[in-house]
């Protein structure tokens, strides 16, 4: 299963019942967050492998995949045993929630250097990039979900008509169960964990499936997710297409899912049969509009920040393309060439602070595309191509 997947700038979504976007403020469900935004090796102290792969000096993990031991029938033990635990209300007391919540904080703080090793094996992520793009951003979340459980956890009073005099009112927020994440390759760590808190902060059981395309990070997330939560009532299942199949052959009461149309018209389609509520995040287009009275060297930046530093491009606020006015273009093509060599240097393909296409299938997409006619001849800087350093 290929899953080509993105970030939105603002996310929401809802493990909730009865929680109000309007009055809470955080990561996930059931909140709301808006995200701003060299040689290889293998860290067998960090990361114990389930699926066997190779490193190179410079290349990140080739999976070789195993025969599924995970099937249909232990996947309904699995949703079974975690409803039951949730029905027995375990998930539900302020007491265990905030206690998963500061374990995944002491998880991120006293495991930095595996996530990051495990990030630069999957997609070479300067050390910087991955504290930034993802530990940060991770922690900020569970931060605030500490800070602000009790509040978001509150019944909260509203007003009854006249009709129902001397009535009281209140909305009373309930978790809505058993839910399953399926995350994402390009931001494995922050894509992975975001959900869970949010899940978690609304007291659900929660199913974790990372994805197979970044090996090193599932491997770590299943390790670490073991030995810091409550394994009975939050697990993590890795592998590829077959394991994905058997958890959406499930009864879930939420289904998140960032990733591409392709997949997500295959999850929609099997939450159907049980009238599974679905969040689907499929990404979108990213356009940047330049006017020519800008701070051109400013703008320079900021686009190269977005598309180049933030993963290669390798997310939605990457830029896809610029519009800006005809006489305008030249000078911008100018500027975003000298930026470069000051972003990456005069040879960015030697750059340690530039990460890696993930896996060579999306390396010769990208390669189709440039090889494309009406594009090889229009290639104003770059256009060097290398597989040997993905």
């Amino acid at each position: 299963m290929t899953k080509l997947l993105e970030i939105n700038h603002i996310q929401t979504l809802c493990f909730a019942k009865g929680f109000s976007p309007a009055r809470l403020n955080v990561a996930t469900s059931p909140f709301r967050i808006s995200r701003r935004g060299g040689g290889g090796y293998c860290s067998n102290a960090c990361i114990p492998y389930r699926l066997k792969f190779t490193c190179y000096a410079t290349l990140s993990a080739v999976v070789k995949e195993q025969a599924s031991d995970f099937s249909g029938k232990e996947a309904a033990l699995l949703v079974d045993e975690l409803r039951s635990n949730f029905n027995s209300g375990r998930t539900k007391s302020y007491e265990w929630r905030i206690s998963q919540l500061q374990n995944i904080a002491r998880m991120i703080d006293e495991k930095e250097k595996c996530i990051t090793e495990a990030l630069y094996q999957d997609l070479s992520k300067p050390e910087l990039e991955a504290f930034l793009a993802e530990i940060s951003n991770t922690k900020s979340s569970c931060m605030l979900a500490i800070k602000e459980l009790k509040n978001w956890m509150a019944p909260e009073t509203v007003k009854t008509s006249v009709t129902t005099f001397p009535s009281s009112a209140q909305i009373v927020s309930e978790p809505l169960g058993v839910v399953l994440v399926i995350s994402a390759w390009n931001f494995p760590f922050l894509l992975s964990v975001e959900p869970v808190i949010g899940a978690i902060a609304a007291g659900n059981a929660v199913v974790l499936k990372p994805s197979e395309i970044a090996p090193a990070a599932s491997s770590l997330l299943a390790k670490l997710f073991s030995e810091y939560l409550d394994n009975t009532t939050i697990r993590v299942i890795e592998g590829g297409v077959p394991e994905t199949t058997a958890l959406l052959d499930q009864k879930w009461d939420k289904i998140f899912f960032t990733g591409g149309a392709r997949v997500a018209r295959i999850i929609m389609a099997a939450a159907a049969r049980n009238l599974t509520p679905v969040v689907l995040e499929l990404g979108g287009k990213c356009p940047a509009l330049v006017d020519s009275d800008v701070n051109l060297q400013v703008a320079a930046r900021r686009i190269i920040a977005g598309k180049w530093a933030c993963n290669s491009g390798q997310a939605c606020i990457g830029v896809d393309y610029v519009i800006t006015t005809k006489d305008f273009a030249s000078k911008l093509i100018d500027a975003l060439k000298t930026e470069l060599e000051t972003f990456f240097g005069q040879n960015a393909l030697e750059s340690k602070d530039l990460s890696r296409i993930v896996n060579s299938f999306h390396f010769k997409r990208l390669e189709s595309m440039l090889k494309e006619n009406g594009v090889a001849n229009k290639i104003v800087h770059g256009g060097r191509i290398t597989e040997d350093k993905l």
